[in-house]
Parts: structure tokens; C-alpha cells; sequence
């Protein structure tokens, strides 16, 4: 085991010990914390729906749940139902990383700043059990919604932002797939409160 997949364990570890003292909650009154085992089908379903993201298999959203619920959160309505999730994982070359892989919010769900709240507690919550000091993602140039929500993201956490092509679209097996341009955001600074949510 990797460093980095302690990291992970023990974060993993630690949430289900404490899930309660690992959740927060929104001005929209979501709950935020770790995802549970149970939370897999709808993540896959919540991906789905978005038609935006990459559709992993289900099977992976139920080992995402299971090997990286403490580099990842969601968020649950007042039932209890997850309505929006992002998963992520510490880099094994890079502990203190932590790679977003998937940002989703459930279509009833948008424009109320989900997207940014979970990204915000997750990396509270990275820096805090892991020393997480830099967050990395991919965005596909066409996407300006993600773009938007990880400048943002920059701004709030006071970070500077490296942006640049990390899988161009020769690499990818299926014709026509975007490149990944790689967002490098960090060293992580304090994070400024954002208004208007």
C-alpha cells in the first residue's frame, strides 16, 4: 500500500467512525459528508442523468463509495437521498494532491452553488486530515461550466490556477474525445467565504 492509499484508508476509515462529526450543511440546507457503500447506484444515476460527464460502470461508483468515501463527498436532501456528489482521489505520486475525477448535481438541484459548497468541504476536509495543499482536475475546453466552477473555485481558496493539456485527444482509443486540459490549482490559501449562495 501506497502512502497515499493509507491516506485514503485512514480518511475512509475515520468518516465511517464519525460520519456525523465529518458532515456539514449547506445554506440550502444539504447535508454534506462521505459517501456510504449504499450511495453507489445513485451516484451512477446522478452521472447518468447529467449526460455531460463520462459514464464509469456502476460497479466503479460502488468501489469509489467503498475505496475513496474520505477523498469525496456528496450531498443529501432532507431524506437523506444524494442529489450531488465529487469524487476524488490523493495522487499516489503526489499525496498531498487530491485529484477531482467527477463534479455532478442532480438536474432539480442546479444554480443553487452545490457544486461549490461540496468542493469547498471536501478540500476543508483534505487539507485538514491528508495536507492536502493542491487540487487537480481535467475540464474538455468546451465545457465552461466546469471552468467556471473551478476558477471560482481559485478565487475562494486564494490559489493561482496552471492550466494545461494533459491527455490531448490522439491518446484517447474512441475518435472525436475532447482533450483533458489539466487544472493545477494551488498552494490552497485561506479560503475567502463565497456570497450570494
Amino acid at each position: 500500500m501506497t502512502p497515499a492509499q493509507a491516506d485514503d484508508a485512514r480518511a475512509a476509515s475515520d468518516c465511517s467512525d464519525s460520519l456525523e462529526s465529518n458532515s456539514s450543511t449547506t445554506q440550502e440546507g444539504m447535508r454534506l459528508d462521505s459517501p456510504r457503500l449504499a450511495d453507489g447506484a445513485a451516484l451512477w444515476r446522478i452521472a447518468r442523468d447529467s449526460r455531460v460527464l463520462d459514464l464509469n460502470s456502476s460497479y466503479s461508483y460502488l468501489l469509489w463509495c467503498r475505496d475513496y468515501a474520505g477523498t469525496s463527498i456528496v450531498a443529501r436532501d432532507a431524506s437523506g437521498s444524494p442529489v450531488g456528489f465529487v469524487t476524488g482521489y490523493t495522487r499516489p505520486a503526489a499525496p498531498r494532491t487530491l485529484l477531482i475525477w467527477q463534479v455532478a448535481v442532480d438536474h432539480a438541484q442546479r444554480g443553487r452553488g452545490l457544486a461549490g459548497a461540496m468542493l469547498d468541504a471536501l478540500a476543508a476536509r483534505a487539507r485538514r486530515r491528508l495536507g492536502v495543499e493542491v487540487v487537480e482536475t481535467t475540464v474538455t475546453p468546451d465545457n465552461t461550466a466546469s471552468d467556471r466552477l473551478f476558477t471560482s473555485f481559485a478565487l475562494r481558496h486564494q490559489a493561482a490556477v496552471e492550466r494545461e493539456v494533459l491527455f490531448d485527444s490522439v491518446v484517447f482509443p474512441e475518435h472525436g474525445h475532447a482533450p483533458e486540459v489539466l487544472y493545477r490549482i494551488g498552494p490552497l490559501g485561506a479560503p475567502v467565504p463565497a456570497t450570494g449562495r
